[in-house]
């Protein structure tokens, strides 16, 4: 009988703290939701920031590709490839990101 006693002892503890870690686990939903929440709100100024950076980016190789072209450098393709494959980069970033938090 007094085995039984232990086991119904040691259920009964196991028991509760199974029912505390779920109570805390709904704590820890709210937390998440209420972080998701507040990522949200930066995601349009980090995409326009981003954007911001691409379009300067874009100017300044825009640049070196035409001083390029006008100094007669035979390498203008790939200055053009690295210049259009990065602002390509950035504006696409900016588009996956708002994708990811579901805001397009």
């Amino acid at each position: 009988m007094n085995q039984k006693i232990k086991k119904m002892w040691a259920l009964t503890a196991v028991l509760s703290l199974c029912i505390t870690e779920i109570a805390n686990a709904q704590n820890g939903v709210t937390g998440l939701n209420t972080a998701t929440s507040s990522l949200k709100t930066y995601v349009d100024p980090v995409t326009n920031i981003a954007l911001v950076i691409g379009g300067i980016v874009g100017i300044v190789g825009a640049i070196r590709v035409y001083s390029k072209w006008n100094s007669g450098d035979q390498d203008i393709n790939k200055e053009l490839m690295g210049w259009g494959g990065s602002c390509v980069f950035l504006v696409v970033s900016a588009v996956i990101i708002k994708a990811f938090f579901g805001l397009t």
